[in-house]
C-alpha cells in the first residue's frame, strides 16, 4: 500500500484545495498518470501516481482543503476493478450524503451520457452558457447542442450521435466539473426518462422529487473578503455572513476550518432581512456600488438592458477588484525621451526581423527598462506578507493582452535573463495563446510587476 500525500508545492504555500479527482476508488492507474488536480492561491497543478496500482481509497474530497503532507489517498497493487456507477467513492464525508433521490432513472438501453469534456489544461470546471436544444428534441450527429464557457474561452459541444435529448441535468448558468453529465441522449422520442435526477448533486433534472440538499447561494461574501474555494462554497450553502468570519489563512484568507468554527460558535449568522407585509423584498440596495455582481441583482429601468457576463469577464472584474483591495494604490506620471529608442528601432527593425524572425517593437524596451528599474528600487518588486516584506530576486513581468473575449494578463518569466529578441518572442507566443484561449492558469499567475501598453488603443495616459 502506497500513501499519496500533499507534496511541497511552493514557497509559503501551507495548504491546497482538492480541485478534481481524475480517478475513482477501484480504478487502475499507471505510473506518472495524473491522479488529482491541486489548487493553491497561486496556481493549479496535477499530482501523478508514483507507481502502477489501484486507487484503493480517497480520503479528501473535491473542494476540501488539505495541508502540506496530508494523506489524501492510498494506492494498492492489482489490476483494479471499475466501481459501479451508483456507488459512491470512499471520499471524506460521503457518509453524510443523503440517499434520497440518488437512484439512477430508468432509461432506454441505447441512452448515452453527454459529459463535460476536458476543455484545456488546468481547467477544472465550466459554465453552461446556452442550451441549443430542449428535452424531447431530435438531434443529428455532430450537431451543436450546448455552449460551454471557461475563464479563457467559449466552445460548443456537439452530439456524439443522432438521437433525442431525453434529459438536461445542468441548467444554463450553472457550473459543472470536468466529467459531469450534462444531458442524456436516447434513440427515439419515446425514450424520455421518468424519475428523479441521477444524483443528489445534479440540478435541473427533468422531473421527480428533489433531493434533500442545503440551500445554495444564500450566504454573503463581500468583495473585500477573500475565501478559499471550499470555504466560499460552505459560506453560501450555510447562509453565513462572510464579513463576520475571521480568516486565519495567508493574507487573511478564510479557510474551511474558519467557517466550521463560525458555524459552531454561531458568530456568522446572517442578519434578518427587513420585511414588508410579511414578505421579504426582492433585493436590498448595497450601501455603495460594487465592481462585480452582488448576491441579489438590482431592478433595471425601461432604458436599461441586463446582459450576463462571460466567465472570462467575471474573472477579469473579480481580479481587478481584488487588486484594488490588496494593493497600495499610487499613480505617478513622468515624461521619458523616447527619441533614441525610436531611432534604434527604425534603423535596425529590418535586420532584427531577418535575424530573429520577429518584429522589434517598443514592448521589449519597456520590459527591459522595468527590469532595470526594479533592480534599482527592489521594494517595488516586493510584497507585504503580514509584518514582513518579501523581496523577489527574479523579474516575472505580467503583460496585459487584449483579446476579443476580454483582457488577460499572462506572465513572461525571468525577463532579466532575456535579450530584446527573447522578450519579443515571449510576448508574441503569450499573445497568440491568449487570443486562441489556450493560456494555462499557471501562465497567468505569479507575476512580480505588471505593464500595459494602452497606446495601441490611442491612450495618452492610463491609471
Amino acid at each position: 500500500m502506497t500513501d499519496i500525500t500533499i507534496p511541497n508545492v511552493g514557497e509559503s504555500v501551507a495548504e491546497v484545495t482538492i480541485a478534481t479527482w481524475f480517478k475513482k476508488p477501484g480504478e487502475a492507474v499507471k505510473k506518472d498518470e495524473p491522479l488529482v488536480e491541486l489548487e493553491t492561491d497561486k496556481a493549479a497543478q496535477e499530482l501523478v501516481a508514483p507507481e502502477d496500482g489501484v486507487l484503493e481509497e480517497i480520503l479528501v474530497a473535491e473542494g476540501e482543503n488539505a495541508a502540506i503532507g496530508t494523506l489524501i489517498a492510498r494506492l494498492g497493487s492489482g489490476s483494479g476493478a471499475k466501481v459501479a456507477p451508483a456507488e459512491k467513492s470512499a471520499d471524506k464525508g460521503d457518509s453524510e450524503v443523503a440517499t434520497k433521490g440518488t437512484a439512477t432513472p430508468p432509461v432506454t438501453t441505447d441512452a448515452q451520457d453527454i459529459n463535460v469534456p476536458n476543455v484545456g489544461e488546468s481547467v477544472s470546471e465550466v459554465t453552461v452558457a446556452t442550451w441549443m436544444v430542449k428535452v424531447g428534441e431530435s438531434v443529428a450527429k455532430d450537431q451543436p447542442i450546448v455552449e460551454l464557457e471557461t475563464d479563457k474561452a467559449a466552445q460548443e459541444l456537439v452530439a456524439p450521435s443522432a438521437g433525442v435529448i431525453t434529459e438536461i441535468l445542468i441548467a444554463e448558468g450553472d457550473v459543472a466539473k470536468i466529467g459531469d453529465t450534462l444531458a442524456r441522449l436516447g434513440g427515439s422520442p419515446g425514450s424520455v426518462a421518468d424519475g428523479p435526477p441521477a444524483s443528489a448533486g445534479d440540478e435541473g433534472g427533468a422531473g421527480g422529487e428533489l433531493p434533500d440538499v442545503p440551500p445554495t447561494n444564500t450566504g454573503s461574501l463581500p468583495d473585500d473578503v477573500i475565501a478559499m474555494p471550499a470555504a466560499a462554497k460552505m459560506i453560501k450553502e450555510k447562509g453565513l455572513d462572510g464579513s463576520k468570519i475571521k480568516g486565519t489563512g495567508r493574507d487573511g484568507r478564510i479557510l474551511k476550518g474558519d467557517v466550521l468554527k463560525a458555524i459552531e460558535d454561531g458568530s456568522a449568522t446572517m442578519d434578518a432581512a427587513p420585511k414588508s407585509n410579511g414578505v421579504a423584498p426582492a433585493y436590498s440596495p448595497a450601501p455603495a456600488p460594487a465592481a462585480v455582481a452582488t448576491s441579489a441583482p438590482r431592478e433595471i429601468g425601461e432604458r436599461e438592458e441586463r446582459v450576463r457576463m462571460s466567465r472570462l469577464r467575471q474573472t477579469i472584474a473579480r481580479r481587478l477588484k481584488d487588486a484594488q483591495n490588496t494593493a497600495a494604490m499610487l499613480t505617478t506620471y513622468n515624461e521619458a525621451d523616447m527619441s533614441e529608442i525610436m531611432a534604434i528601432r527604425a534603423k535596425y527593425k529590418e535586420t532584427f526581423l531577418k535575424r530573429h524572425d520577429v518584429k522589434l517593437g517598443f514592448m521589449s524596451f519597456f520590459v527591459k527598462a522595468c527590469v532595470q528599474a526594479l533592480k534599482e528600487v527592489p521594494s517595488v518588486n516586493a510584497e507585504i506578507d503580514g509584518t514582513d516584506i518579501i523581496y523577489k530576486n527574479f523579474y516575472d513581468i505580467s503583460i496585459a493582452v487584449g483579446t476579443p473575449k476580454g483582457l488577460v494578463v499572462p506572465v513572461l518569466r525571468d525577463c532579466e535573463q532575456l535579450n530584446l529578441a527573447g522578450v519579443e518572442k515571449g510576448i508574441n507566443a503569450l499573445a497568440l495563446k491568449a487570443r486562441d484561449g489556450n493560456l494555462s492558469m499557471a501562465e497567468m499567475q505569479g507575476g512580480t510587476f505588471t505593464i500595459s501598453n494602452g497606446g495601441v488603443y490611442g491612450s495618452l495616459m492610463s491609471s
